[in-house]
């Protein structure tokens, strides 16, 4: 296919993404071949994951995403906001089996809507969950030299900055940009803090602040075809601006039970591999590229085929809190599955090796000795057998 072969040599344009987007059959193959083809150009056979621990801050959000597992009100047995003792010991736990990452998971600014999640947070001396948030990071990176890595919401420019010398990267999903989403139906009608806008001035922010960034789609929410592609444009042109986003997640929908898209077809296979195989087009070789193992456990090899570079945050200790129902892969499972189709598993930090070196700028002083720690002299981490050898 004359299009594919032009990919391998320049970007897609908006109208090339547009008709791959809808590959099937012979084209899909082509699609994913050409991806594949692209990637290991500019990665080579090593695919990535990070060893992490889940930490969740707080399950009280102010918003209602139609999709949403991980939100409990205020009431409900699963609402919580945990203590630092909480943080800690869950940090501990991961750091005594190997993490270096330390991922906070929260919901979107509940003291805004919460009186109990207000009051959760004057208790322990803290006026934003924000704020707390970034305290609690930095007791994380002083007590166990994990990284942390933060998922904040859409949160100012002026909190970026807090949380930017106490985190190794931040992260956000953009999921996708249309506006009908916020419609009445729609997974984000009761979520405010879905708005595109706000959650595209998060991205430039941290662009602005050279802070590492995670960023992606989830496909199935009710988006079109159309749309996804216009998110990965949008995420492309932010990169291209600031050259900080080091990752994109391409995430697929699943249905549960007790949401209010209980009833919604989940993302078809084909949908998620057609969308993996688009964005590494249009995001180029250089960019990584990740799906969650964990949401489609028989299928490993065809996602490392359509262009993954990376297989995301992998936890030996702590469950998946938005998606519980998943369990994550044993990661010699995934270093095994990974090596029948001729791919080579290596743990990262939360930092991708390109963004670690001395002359990026993404690395603040006040994370250079936690990284110069756990990263070996290619950037990749240091195995957690090793690392006592490498320290002593």
């Amino acid at each position: 296919m004359d299009l594919l072969d032009k990919a391998l040599g320049q970007p897609l344009s908006r109208e090339e993404a547009c008709q791959l987007i809808n590959a099937q059959g012979v084209p899909l193959l082509e699609l994913m071949h050409a991806a594949a083809s692209l990637r290991e150009a500019h990665k080579g056979r090593t695919v990535t994951y990070s060893r992490k621990v889940f930490i969740p801050l707080t399950t009280m959000c102010r918003d209602d995403c139609g999709y949403c597992t991980f939100k409990h009100d205020p009431g409900h047995p699963g609402a919580s906001m945990l203590s630092p003792e909480q943080v800690l010991d869950i940090a501990r736990r991961g750091e005594a089996q190997g993490c270096k990452e330390a991922l906070f998971s929260l919901g979107d600014k509940p003291e805004l809507r919460f009186p109990e999640a207000a009051q959760s947070l004057a208790g322990f001396g803290y006026k934003s969950t924000a704020a707390y948030l970034a305290a609690m990071c930095r007791l994380v990176l002083e007590e166990t030299g994990l990284l942390p890595h933060a998922n904040p919401g859409t949160v100012s420019k002026k909190e970026i900055a807090v949380l930017r010398d106490c985190n190794g990267s931040m992260g956000i999903m953009l999921e996708n940009l249309t506006p009908r989403l916020r419609l009445p139906g729609m997974a984000h009608e009761h979520a405010p803090d879905k708005a595109p806008k706000a959650r595209l001035s998060v991205l430039r922010h941290a662009g602005e602040l050279r802070f590492p960034f995670t960023t992606g789609l989830l496909i199935g929410i009710g988006e079109t075809p159309v749309e996804r592609v216009d998110t990965l444009f949008a995420i492309k042109e932010m990169h291209e601006a600031y050259g900080h986003i080091q990752e994109v997640i391409i995430q697929n929908f699943r249905a549960k039970p007790d949401i209010p898209m209980a009833d919604w077809p989940d993302a078809s296979f084909p949908d998620l591999l057609r969308t993996v195989a688009v964005a590494r087009l249009v995001l180029g070789g250089g960019m990584n590229v990740q799906a969650p193992p964990n949401l489609t456990p028989e299928a490993y090899a065809m996602l490392l085929l359509a262009g993954i570079n990376d297989w995301g945050g992998v936890s030996p200790v702590t469950p998946d809190h938005i998606n519980p129902e998943a369990p994550w892969p044993e990661i010699e499972v995934l270093a095994r599955r990974s090596a029948e189709v001729g791919y080579t598993l290596r743990e990262r930090l939360t930092l991708y090796p390109e963004f670690i070196t001395p002359d990026s700028g993404f690395v603040p002083d006040a994370l250079r000795g936690a990284v110069v720690r756990l990263a070996d002299a290619e950037g990749y981490a240091i195995p957690h057998e090793r690392q006592a050898r490498h320290h002593s």
